[in-house]
């Protein structure tokens, strides 16, 4: 899209309708001690100050202003709001223990997010993926065939390592072998995006929905995979069509062998045992991913130092590692991309509030209450495209609704894809808008979102069609 920034009234309703239909953020708190506020000029006004904070957020392409900064605004205002009320009622340290446990759930995305991107600045300094562009660009591989290999990478990888951190990790690859191709960027990251939310729909380790049903025994570990096709069919039918608008060009490069710098292969290794800790703290330990991924970065910084107290005299002098430094692991801290990461910030306070309200527990038992299953659970996916879908399926678990094993498969397939409609629909979405800024935006990804929506629509009949004996 070209030209002056609008939003049509159409989407102003149509983001109403969806907020009002959110699923609930269930509080610690039992519901008889706090407020129902939806009737309340609070509760109106707060959806008001979250919609206008989005509207920013979709034009963040044009008006410039970064995303992060309309939604904390926005978070705060909600939660004054709430803090006022429930103090002219003497209630203030309900609201506050609300508050504290969406804090909780921030921190553990915000720390999980932080060691990933800072394993992925590590390996950008060490040269690890301009050595893979030029290895790729020697293979001859074109425009096209790396927007396949990057898609099937991040399909089949983030049922281990999570969607979140191969769509990071693929990229970075993206950008290094794209170069001033914003068309070839803006496409690849999209369809890094549907892929790596595809691929971590089947796996209890792929999202973190997925593992939020796992522990709560809905599905068993082995019955994920049987989402296997539906998850291959939504991304192959939108990388399909995008296919053709893929240009038929090749990378350049100027022909010269780059090696990686010292530890880059280690740093790797450490990065693989890292997503292995924390899998294995959450599978065996039940303790928080997050933990794991925090233990991994003491990794990083044990390695970081003995790369620092090993570095040869002559390296520093000739400049072999570009830095009189050559590796300090708080420089990869402080190029983390806050402005995603304080976005996050927003977006779950923001909701957060909002379902303290209680506009959202009136939406969740409307869906479950009154409509079939089928059709809650595939709004739930879309509902994923507006928010993100840790919220979404945090509520559904907290109602635990009466469905056959065959329906809990299809709001774990919807809840994992849908985020995929909408740039801001997903933690990965999210990230890769910050990472790759400019080039893959929400309109960039918007102006496909109907072919998208062709394959998301696919795979829940793929499902209703392959899995039909769970129902």
């Amino acid at each position: 899209m070209t030209g002056k920034s609008t939003i049509a009234p159409t989407t102003t309703i149509t983001i109403a309708t969806f907020i009002w239909l959110f699923p609930a953020i269930a509080v610690a708190e039992d519901r008889h001690s706090t407020l129902d506020l939806t009737q309340h000029p609070v509760g109106w006004l707060a959806i008001a100050v979250f919609i206008l904070a989005y509207i920013f957020v979709m034009a963040e392409e044009f008006t410039h202003l970064r995303k992060s900064k309309p939604v904390i605004l926005a978070a705060g205002l909600i939660w004054a709001m709430i803090g006022y009320v429930y103090a002219s009622h003497g209630l203030s340290e309900i609201a506050e223990a609300a508050v504290r446990h969406n804090l909780l759930e921030y921190a553990e995305l915000m720390l999980f997010l932080l060691v990933a991107m800072t394993y992925i600045n590590a390996m950008q300094e060490r040269q690890v993926f301009d050595a893979l562009r030029v290895w790729l660009i020697h293979k001859g591989f074109g425009f096209r065939q790396l927007f396949w290999l990057t898609g099937f990478l991040a399909f089949f990888i983030s049922p281990i390592a999570d969607n979140l951190t191969t769509a990071l990790l693929m990229c970075a690859v993206v950008m290094s072998v794209g170069g001033d191709s914003q068309r070839f960027i803006s496409l690849a990251c999209i369809n890094i995006v549907i892929a790596a939310n595809a691929g971590g729909a089947f796996s209890p380790f792929g999202d973190i929905t997925t593992l939020m049903v796992w522990q709560k025994g809905m599905i068993d570990f082995s019955t994920f995979f049987t989402l296997f096709i539906p998850a291959l069919v939504n991304f192959l039918i939108p990388a399909s069509i995008m296919h053709f608008a893929v240009p038929q060009l090749y990378p350049q490069g100027d022909g010269e062998q780059l090696a990686m710098k010292r530890g880059a292969r280690r740093i790797m290794a450490l990065f693989l045992l890292t997503i292995t800790t924390a899998v294995s703290f959450h599978n065996f330990f039940g303790l928080p991913p997050v933990l794991g991924m925090l233990t991994g970065l003491g990794y990083l910084q044990v390695f970081g130092f003995y790369l620092k107290k090993t570095v040869t005299t002559s390296s520093v002098v000739t400049g072999h590692y570009g830095d009189p430094i050559p590796f300090d692991v708080f420089r990869k801290v402080a190029r983390a991309e806050w402005d995603t990461l304080l976005f996050f910030y927003g977006v779950i306070l923001c909701v957060g509030g909002l379902g303290f309200i209680g506009h959202l527990a009136l939406a969740s038992e409307l869906m479950y209450g009154q409509w079939s299953a089928t059709t809650a659970n595939v709004a739930v996916g879309i509902l994923s495209a507006i928010v993100d879908n840790i919220p979404v399926m945090f509520a559904v678990l907290t109602m635990q609704p009466e469905m056959s094993t065959g329906q809990w498969l299809l709001v774990t397939l919807t809840a994992g894809v849908g985020g995929s409609l909408l740039s801001i629909g997903s933690a990965a979405g999210v990230a890769l808008m910050g990472q790759a800024r400019g080039q893959y935006t929400f309109f960039s990804h918007l102006k496909w979102s109907p072919v998208i929506g062709l394959g998301y629509a696919a795979s829940i009949y793929a499902h209703l069609w392959v899995n039909a004996r769970y129902f």
